[in-house]
């Protein structure tokens, strides 16, 4: 192989950047709540690099499975997204968003914390993703973006405003060192300024992904894998033992594929469907004769597949080896010898937890792998302390693998599960500790709506402390985002802040959520989006009707594209709420498609229309179509560096309801982009909101 393939290849390469030593033990008492997650274990398996927020932004950290000593290994400002271990131990790799923004970069620090350097992603304009290690630990494969064009390189980040001077002018009279809080009387609210103009007809432009092997040391050239130009998506999930193959994962969401990769070449041997959700869909045998994969292709949920391969990568044969009728596979790990797999499925949102002995590889030219079929002695059941696996990290043990886990009533913590026993990490917050104090537990209630076209939908309703069982209630109708993702019964600090209000919380799954077959997710595709909108008014519906929530006092909030869902809702069914908070919603999507990163565009055209084929139809899917009806006041919250939904969105929405009379307010977080990572920043979110909420839902 060799380091390009042609003359402008190496525009893209990462070159390693050395950064400043800012590790340090940390033997300062956690706070009693703080949260651990996205672990990876060294070669030993007993120790995890893991995401921590004990000192207010997500960082990496280290510490043993079963010793409360930590490290932190970066120090810096910038949020800790992804952690990757390398299978030699010398090295741990990790995503980082500078900013808070969308744009990702990739560092590489040894366990001891020295040695940081910047591996891609450093130059303006630029992101990069982590993939996976080559098995021996030499190179690590990193997806890339070609710089911006000459003169764009602010294209995609959000301008923040405000000069040196400013703090005190009138307009940002709510401006405290982390937010701005806009009053009525100015602000930062405008049309949008520069890019591609809303209404231009202007196709979103394309970019280059490359997927390059990079030496950790700096000592040798990086290899250029596979490069695809007008890309949504990209990222190596795995290699081949021998370097032959690599297995690509690509595509647009709802279109999502795995790409067996040729490294020789870079020419694509097959192709398969697989699901959304978690990135890493699969590997290879240890003799590349078998493709382990999480696909979805032809089904209603997700399901374990062996495709066997040949010698030259191609497809032989597939079938599928672990299925369930009602539910999905919802993260697939395969462990370091390739011959086991721990499989999370999730049932109605809730996790279970398997380990499957998968057969070893005969080598080429015999028979293709094969996999010991289900049965009871094969896959064993793992039992779980709490109801939801958010990443699973396998060790040199086989039967004892690490996992991330989140409930109703704890933060996210890391658990080591040697031979089925579920342990703490004691550096992961206890239980007893989740909740602050005066504050008590709500666990939450499953609940099944029936939208008024006979669709089943789903959701959890979470009751005040303390109310009586047949008193109606103020209520907040929380609307998660995607529209793909799935409300879980996980402990959500938002909702503790407001049920400990005295409001109760319902969270439902509209159409188009996961978790519930793929029909439900292509349930809310094109026109049937108008139906998603209504499902809202049918779920509002549906607690009133019980005797749970106050007609008179109910009220609709969400984030991203429930953001989105909260000021559609505001305005097809102006009369149901009293009031709404849209977080990082999209009010027009025209000025979404023309404001949005490229590729971002790229995925959404499939979930809401083509922005230049289907502009009828995303103008009458969009709230400010029908701003006119807006009764209610709103509240709006963004991140000044969000390019994925830019804050405009939200700007011109309340600007609008300002202009016809309606108390309206934005609440703008500094140095935070579309998910708000900051410990400070989310507090001060969670208490802005419900003040508003409060307010508008006391009698």
């Amino acid at each position: 192989m060799t380091a390009t393939r042609d003359p402008g290849s190496a525009l893209y390469a990462p070159e390693p950047a050395p950064l400043a030593d800012t590790s340090a033990s940390y033997d300062l008492p956690p706070p009693a709540v703080h949260g651990c997650w996205y672990p990876s274990a060294d070669p030993s398996g007993r120790h995890v690099a893991f995401i921590c927020d004990r000192a207010g932004v997500p960082q990496l950290w280290t510490g043993p499975v079963d010793g409360a000593e930590v490290r932190r290994l970066d120090a810096g400002p910038h949020p800790v997204t992804e952690v990757s271990w390398s299978p030699d131990g010398r090295w741990i790799a990790y995503t980082t968003a500078p900013g808070g923004g969308e744009l990702t970069r990739v560092l590489c620090v040894r366990p001891d914390g020295s040695g940081r350097h910047l591996l891609a992603g450093g130059e303006p304009g630029t992101s990069a993703r982590l993939g996976c290690w080559q098995h021996d630990g030499s190179a690590l494969a990193v997806t890339v973006t070609e710089s911006a064009p000459p003169g764009h390189t602010g294209r995609h980040h959000a301008e923040v405003p405000g000069p040196p001077g400013t703090e005190h002018a009138p307009h940002w009279a709510g401006r405290d060192g982390r937010a701005v809080l806009l009053d009525p009387a100015g602000g930062r609210i405008r049309p949008p300024a520069g890019g591609v103009r809303p209404g231009s007809g202007q196709e979103p432009e394309e970019r280059t992904l490359s997927a390059y092997l990079v030496d950790p040391e700096g000592t040798a050239a990086p290899v250029l894998l596979f490069s695809e130009r007008g890309a949504a998506n990209q990222r190596v999930c795995d290699l081949s033992r021998d370097g032959r193959l690599a297995l690509v994962y690509r595509g647009p969401r709802g279109r999502r594929e795995a790409l067996v990769v040729r490294t020789v070449d870079s020419a694509v041997t097959c192709a398969f469907p697989v699901a959304d959700g978690d990135p890493w869909i699969g590997g290879f045998s240890p003799s590349a004769g078998t493709l382990w994969l999480r696909s979805d292709a032809g089904r209603e949920y997700a399901a374990l597949l062996a495709a066997h391969l040949d010698a030259r990568g191609e497809l032989h044969t597939t079938r599928v080896v672990a299925e369930r009728e009602d539910c999905g596979l919802e993260l697939l790990a395969l462990g370091h010898d390739g011959r086991r797999a721990v499989l999370a499925w999730n049932r109605h949102g809730v996790s279970e937890l398997e380990l499957l002995a998968l057969e070893s590889a005969p080598p080429h030219g015999t028979a293709p792998d094969s996999v010991t079929p289900p049965s009871a002695g094969d896959a064993r059941r793992v039992g779980l302390p709490h109801e939801v696996v958010t990443r699973i990290a396998p060790t040199a043990d086989p039967d004892a693998p690490v996992v991330a886990l989140s409930g109703a009533r704890r933060h996210p913590g890391v658990w080591w599960l040697p031979h089925g026993a579920p342990l703490r990490t004691p550096w992961s917050s206890r239980d007893e500790d989740a909740f602050p104090p005066g504050l008590t537990p709500v666990r939450p209630t499953p609940m099944r709506p029936v939208a008024r076209d006979g669709l089943q939908l789903g959701g959890w309703y979470y009751r005040a402390p303390g109310r009586s069982p047949g008193e109606p209630a103020p209520c907040v109708l929380h609307l998660h985002g995607g529209p793909e993702e799935q409300e879980r019964p996980v402990l959500e600090p938002l909702y503790l802040e407001l049920l400990h209000r005295g409001l109760d919380v319902f969270a439902p799954d509209v159409r188009g959520s996961s978790g519930h077959g793929r029909g439900f997710v292509d349930a809310d595709l094109g026109t049937g989006r108008f139906a998603a909108i209504d499902d809202v008014a049918d779920c509002a519906a549906h607690v009133m009707l019980r005797g749970l929530a106050d007609p008179r006092r109910m009220a609709v909030m969400g984030r991203s594209y429930g953001g989105y869902l909260t000021m559609a809702s505001l305005v097809w069914h102006p009369d149901l709420f009293r009031t709404g908070v849209a977080v990082c919603g999209m009010s027009d999507l025209t000025t979404f498609f023309a404001g949005t990163e490229p590729w971002i565009a790229q995925s959404a055209a499939h979930k809401y229309g083509h922005p230049e084929r289907d502009r009828d139809l995303l103008r009458a899917l969009s709230p400010m179509s029908r701003v006119d009806a807006l009764r209610a006041p709103v509240l709006a919250v963004h991140g000044e560096h969000d390019t994925n939904v830019p804050p405009d969105e939200s700007e011109q929405f309340v600007r609008a309801a300002r202009e016809r009379g309606l108390e309206a307010e934005l609440l703008l977080l500094r140095d935070e982009g579309h998910d708000f990572r900051r410990a400070d920043n989310r507090r001060l979110f969670r208490r802005t909101a419900g003040d508003w909420l409060e307010r508008h839902l006391a009698d």
